[in-house]
């Protein structure tokens, strides 16, 4: 009696719910339909846009390597079947100047703000040790000169069996937590601009305009979304930094404290090392380097290109607006409509970034678990006509409404990016590159490189718990006073 009713609740789970997914139960491996070789013959295009090296970390199949790799050019792929042309170091620079630059510099003058020359030092501190654990986490990749891992997560599992999970579960949370501060962020500036409508409603419509991600599944769309992006990502601080500029007569350098504030100090660490985490990607970014030798390089002069920047920002922004400075730069302007046109313009960024770390999230999802079954736990999510299954589409949408819920809760920018960047920012950029470093390569370390990464490691702990701690006091204190 139960058996029939078990087949039935499969029967029905099976033509309503995940379509032809319990056939997979039933079939042998080669008998499984691959999405890959679908890809591949259903793909035009060989050549992928450079600055969508940051996704493709997430959008290859994370396989074992066939066979031992030389530390030189070796063929990429694109996560899709075809081979995709190398990148020179100024290529690799760009995407990683990108990635760790991005929208949330906007904050960073309310961080001066509130930490005075502390968060000053944290930009350039964190900028060197981000760099430093990147080139670990590189160095993990190889034995003896020859590659034997590929991704961040076969890093991990070499380290220890399992522990991947952990690193994709990382990757998840930093992915989804980028589009919620988005939308956070595109919600304050809108009611700014508009106050007639509060935060909440702003929220829901942004939201809407965020639902059509739930149809993107191609990268050639999200590639063209980039670089729209980028655009008005110069756009907005070539026009915030002249008119920081033209007030350089009414600076004050003195306004910039030493005072210490143990309470919301940590936040802000939270916040910059947010605004620095890049190494969920550089593994691929490394493999599709013309001349990888050269990646050491390339991450030391972009880092130090983006500590120079942010600084320079964060201080211009803090000298010109003093103690009026907001949590978004733009919502200083003291004229109205000057605001709005600057608002506007980065409204457009929120909405052109979020598709980024959204499909991202989604390939990731769907390569660990949508594949089909036995290669994971689920069926494919596309039909034998290459098209998105609707029960795809659906999932899609709850992902996109999971990131407004979310918003809606802790609609709190600065404390948010802090305690984000607290927990898996730490994780990613600072103790688990200097963890897996010290195990896997602890045999050709000398005793001040085992200190150093031990040293490291203690200091991203202390971060972390630190930072924890004090982030979730002040989102309380922020929720709290919301409240009352």
């Amino acid at each position: 009696m139960s058996s029939n009713r078990f087949q039935n609740l499969q029967n029905w789970t099976n033509k309503h719910v995940f379509s032809n997914s319990l056939d997979y139960w039933n079939q042998e491996m080669h008998d499984v339909p691959s999405y890959q070789n679908q890809q591949t013959s259903g793909e035009g295009s060989n050549q992928r846009p450079d600055h969508l090296e940051i996704i493709q970390e997430i959008a290859i199949s994370e396989q074992p390597l066939p066979d031992d790799v030389p530390k030189q050019q070796e063929p990429v792929d694109d996560g899709h079947g075809a081979s995709s042309e190398p990148i020179s170091a100024l290529q690799a620079a760009w995407n990683v100047t990108n990635a760790i630059q991005g929208m949330f510099i906007v904050g960073l003058p309310i961080a001066v703000k509130v930490g005075g020359w502390w968060s000053i030092g944290a930009m350039i501190g964190v900028a060197y040790v981000c760099y430093w654990t990147g080139v670990l986490l590189i160095e993990c990749l190889y034995e003896d000169g020859v590659k034997k891992r590929k991704t961040y997560r076969e890093i991990a599992d070499f380290y220890k069996p399992g522990f991947g999970k952990w690193v994709l579960a990382a990757q998840l949370t930093e992915l989804l937590s980028t589009c919620i501060i988005y939308l956070v962020l595109a919600a304050d500036l809108l009611q700014s601009c508009f106050p007639s409508v509060d935060k909440p409603g702003w929220m829901m419509i942004v939201s809407a305009s965020f639902l059509t991600c739930s149809f993107l599944d191609d990268l050639q769309i999200v590639s063209r979304l980039s670089f729209f992006n980028a655009i008005s990502h110069l756009v907005v601080n070539l026009i915030m930094m002249i008119y920081c500029l033209s007030f350089v007569s009414q600076w004050s350098f003195s306004s910039i404290t030493f005072a210490l504030n143990i309470n919301t100090l940590p936040t802000i660490v939270g916040m910059v090392v947010f605004g620095y985490t890049s190494h969920i990607f550089l593994p691929n970014l490394e493999r599709n380097m013309k001349n990888p030798s050269e990646f050491n390089m390339m991450l030391k002069w972009s880092h130090i290109a983006a500590a120079i920047f942010k600084v320079v920002f964060g201080m211009l922004g803090f000298l010109t607006f003093g103690e009026l400075t907001q949590q978004e730069i733009s919502n200083s302007l003291p004229n109205q409509s000057f605001k709005i046109l600057v608002n506007l313009i980065l409204v457009v960024k929120a909405l052109l970034s979020y598709p980024l770390p959204f499909y991202a999230a989604v390939q990731l999802l769907k390569n660990n678990l949508f594949m089909g079954y036995p290669q994971t736990p689920f069926t494919s999510c596309y039909s034998p006509d290459k098209s998105l299954r609707e029960w795809a589409v659906t999932l899609r949408i709850i992902l996109v409404l999971f990131t407004l819920f979310v918003a809606l809760s802790v609609p709190y920018l600065v404390e948010l990016m802090g305690l984000v960047g607290n927990i898996t920012g730490t994780m990613l950029s600072f103790i688990w590159p200097a963890l897996f470093h010290l195990h896997i390569r602890q045999k050709a370390l000398n005793n001040f490189d085992k200190r150093f990464d031990q040293g490291i490691i203690i200091m991203g702990c202390s971060v972390c718990l630190s930072g924890v701690y004090f982030s979730s006091m002040e989102l309380l204190r922020a929720i709290n006073s919301a409240d009352s």
